[in-house]
């Protein structure tokens, strides 16, 4: 503690040490997102692109026991894998709201209402954009945020952009999921079975007692989920929904005794500090310390640390590589007039920084506070940055209009609004974070 207080930037290290690492990871993330959606976009405009779409389109079954799914790739990528990405969601949502940015109205207030401003006035622009249209059940296509791109563009402008702003665009984003995940629950399910949705309620009253009763093995929580999925499944609710509901009864605190935790691992590092180097005495102690490090952290962190890599480097990328083949020849002239398309790139590209400007200068009003050592210049960009929608975006595409030349259109104005704010949102924070350099 002594060394802490006489070097601050060593406790400031420790206490921002795992935003950075989340931000390493989703920036890593948003280039395999960009690398996966260039591969689809060639392959579905290729002479091949029969291929791409007979390949997502097979059927896939599984069968447990007299228990059988059958879906197709594309539906075991939207319904299956993206499951796992929505628990993931909600794990970081529960963290959020424990001990992150939102976890008190003060640190929330500002971020929050910049979200409600960033999902308002795009959804807006698009609801009258297609009033008279058919595609007017597209409304919440332009209200998302992919974090995985915004950190992404954030980490290459590298030290021109504050970390306070970094994890204002997070939080943001993390307000705008949870948005999201409540749109799609209401306005996007279609039929209910209530026999399925009891079960599935009994499911995650099942998770909610193993957490009470102090169960912290991640196989029991992964067994209650894989249940809670399949009944969600077939209670016509879509079925990513169960991954938010299931991160919420995750635990969040260890029963491991602190003191015990600090004796156990002084003497382990007594131990590792006598033995000769390389010694199996050596192994086996900081085996033991690695146990111990593992034990003392909650579930939820343990879940989230390993699911991260895999979210990040596969299950988003294959959705990207699953849903982002659109058939640009065929559909761009359509697309350029299309109310559709214009609604989701103009929602996206102006309303989003539209939105969550305004709304953050009206709440700095009502007495919130931006976050420290940024200026306006750089929020406004970091919203433009927010104007990148892809995933989300992309999945309630397929959600609202399914199969067919709308889908199309809507993914044609997500991917041209995502690639115009992402350069829009660089440029701003490249040219004000540089002054920002230049003054110290």
């Amino acid at each position: 503690m002594s060394e802490l207080i006489a070097n601050p930037n060593t406790a400031i290290r420790l206490l921002t040490s795992p935003f950075r690492r989340f931000a390493r990871m989703e920036a890593s993330g948003g280039i395999m997102l960009l690398i996966c959606t260039a591969g689809a976009l060639v392959w579905a405009n290729s002479p091949w692109a029969d291929s791409y779409h007979n390949a997502w389109h097979t059927q896939v079954s599984m069968a447990f026991g007299r228990v059988a799914l059958s879906e197709s790739r594309h539906g075991w990528v939207n319904d299956g894998l993206m499951s796992i990405f929505f628990f993931l969601v909600g794990l970081e949502i529960k963290r959020e709201i424990l001990i992150g940015e939102l976890s008190s109205l003060r640190r929330a207030a500002f971020p929050f209402v910049a979200a409600v401003g960033g999902c308002a006035v795009p959804a807006l622009i698009y609801f009258f954009a297609n009033m008279t249209s058919d595609g007017l059940h597209g409304w919440g296509i332009p209200m998302a945020t992919d974090i995985a791109f915004a950190l992404g563009v954030l980490a290459i402008l590298g030290n021109r952009v504050p970390v306070a702003l970094k994890v204002f665009v997070a939080a943001l984003a993390i307000v705008d999921d949870i948005f999201a995940v409540l749109v799609i629950a209401i306005f996007y399910t279609a039929e209910i079975s209530v026999l399925s949705l009891a079960m599935a309620a009994l499911g995650l009253g099942v998770s909610c007692l193993a957490n009470r009763l102090g169960i912290r093995k991640p196989a029991v929580y992964a067994a209650i989920s894989i249940l809670v999925w399949f009944a969600v499944l077939k209670s016509g609710v879509h079925a990513t929904i169960a991954g938010v509901l299931m991160a919420f009864t995750i635990p969040t605190r260890t029963f491991t005794d602190r003191s015990a935790f600090l004796k156990s691992c002084r003497g382990l590092l007594d131990t590792v500090e006598s033995v000769d180097d390389h010694s199996a005495e050596e192994h086996d102690a900081v085996h033991a310390l690695e146990l111990q490090c593992e034990l003392i952290q909650s579930p939820l962190h343990r879940i989230e640390h390993r699911l991260q890599p895999w979210v990040s480097f596969l299950i988003m990328p294959l959705f990207a590589f699953a849903n982002a083949g659109v058939h640009l020849f065929g559909n761009l002239k359509a697309a350029a007039t299309h109310s559709v398309a214009l609604g989701v790139l103009v929602g996206l590209f102006v309303g989003k920084p539209l939105g969550i400007t305004s709304f953050a200068w009206f709440a700095t009003k009502a007495g919130t506070e931006a976050p420290a050592g940024t200026n306006w210049k750089q929020l406004f960009g970091a919203s433009w940055l927010c104007g990148i929608g892809f995933t989300m975006s992309l999945f309630i595409a397929e959600l609202a209009f399914g199969e067919g030349q709308l889908l199309d259109i809507a993914k044609i104005g997500t991917l041209a609004a995502s690639l115009f704010a992402g350069a829009a949102g660089a440029a701003v924070l490249w040219r004000f974070g540089e002054k920002q350099t230049e003054k110290g």
